[in-house]
């Protein structure tokens, strides 16, 4: 893979994308999770501010803090959600009708409803559910109609977090409009926001979001960062020539590098297998190199119809292939693997090694990508993933 436009850190990086939104609406970042994805997004905002003046409108997991939940632990019936009424992110909250402007979105993706509270600073949820005590012809008012409007309740997390996006993209619009309110926004940064959203909705999101930030007389600037490809996919296609489309990288010597792919197809997988394979040959194998072969298993099993990614795991010689599964899920999931790199200790090594050559020995991609055909994975004293386990 080619080595990119390299950063020292992340202010660095941060203010060149400033820069390159002089000459683009947009900028669409793809990048691993555990990158720094969200540290940059906090960058760039810091650039920014200039003592209490602001100029970029966020969404990150920052964002999702702003909310928390007042739950009645006693009597399990008045559940709310509580806003940060000190945010900027609040500005103008009752005079711009927010609950008209947030509920055509969120019955995009949700079904149930909501009332902002503006002077406790607070929103209510409700779901209309079926009525246990309904009886056909009844008179009685508990009896009388089929559903019920059940109030205070607390959604899953799920549906929180669709709120919060919905909330969010009501702001976007008002920034749009140029609501006075809003009128700091000159920058409008969104990291992953699929991370938390039902992956099922990845391309009405994307489409959505494409056609509101690309509304025509918008001076609005952007930048969406992303793990997810086929969210990025659909933002290239919806913003074409009116974006940069990079590809970000880390290193573990702290720095970054951005990689243009504008000028050719997104095939993010191809570069991630070339990148594990020149990794796992040279010994430069790091706790994050487990969550790209992750992802690049979790591709190629869409891509062939099977039911798990897990099913991609074939290593000759374990007894037990959940074991496989266990480690990569650990190895992929670890807090070790989201902040630093750290480089694996041997005994990871080998077993990534056997995992990794039993995949290409499995799904023979273009050998042409290899400068050497993919060993065989019995190879040497490796440690099998069943003494992995027994030593867990």
């Amino acid at each position: 893979m080619k080595p990119g436009q390299p950063f020292a850190d992340l202010p660095k990086l941060a203010a060149h994308l400033r820069g390159e939104l002089e000459n683009k609406k947009a900028i669409l970042l793809y990048a691993y999770n555990g990158t720094g994805k969200t540290r940059l997004s906090m960058a760039f905002k810091d650039i920014g501010k200039q003592g209490d003046a602001r100029d970029t409108l966020y969404f990150n997991a920052f964002t999702e803090d702003l909310f928390h939940w007042e739950n009645d632990f006693e009597g399990d019936n008045d559940h709310r959600l509580t806003l940060n009424a000190a945010s900027r992110f609040f500005a103008g909250l009752a005079e711009l009708e927010m609950d008209n402007r947030i509920r055509p979105l969120l019955q995009r993706y949700a079904d149930f409803d909501f009332r902002i509270d503006y002077e406790k600073w607070d929103v209510v949820f409700s779901r209309r559910v079926k009525n246990e005590n309904y009886v056909p012809g009844s008179k009685k008012l508990m009896q009388r109609f089929a559903f019920e409007e059940k109030t205070h309740i607390k959604v899953s997390r799920g549906e929180e977090n669709i709120f919060v996006w919905c909330f969010f993209l009501a702001i976007v619009q008002l920034a749009l409009d140029g609501a006075e309110a809003y009128q700091w926004v000159k920058y409008v940064y969104i990291d992953d926001p699929i991370s938390s959203l039902d992956e099922h909705n990845a391309i009405a999101v994307a489409n959505h979001l494409a056609q509101l930030l690309k509304r025509p007389g918008s001076k609005l600037k952007t930048v969406i960062s992303t793990h997810h490809t086929l969210f990025f996919n659909v933002l290239c296609n919806e913003f074409k020539g009116k974006a940069f489309r990079y590809f970000l990288r880390n290193a573990p010597t702290g720095s970054y590098s951005l990689v243009d792919t504008s000028a050719t197809p997104f095939l993010h997988h191809l570069a991630s297998i070339i990148e594990l394979d020149e990794a796992q040959k040279s010994g430069a194998l790091y706790t994050h190199h487990f969550n790209m072969m992750r992802r690049v298993m979790e591709q190629t099993s869409i891509f062939l119809g099977l039911e798990d990614w897990a099913e991609c795991i074939r290593v000759a010689g374990d007894l037990d292939e959940a074991l496989s599964k266990r480690m990569i899920d650990l190895m992929s999931h670890g807090d070790y693997s989201l902040y630093e790199p750290r480089e694996m200790m041997e005994e990871n090594k080998a077993h990534f090694r056997r995992i990794f050559r039993a995949f290409l020995n499995r799904y023979p991609f273009n050998p042409k990508l290899f400068p050497v055909a993919p060993e065989d994975d019995n190879v040497g004293e490796e440690p099998t993933l069943l003494q992995w386990g027994e030593n867990r």
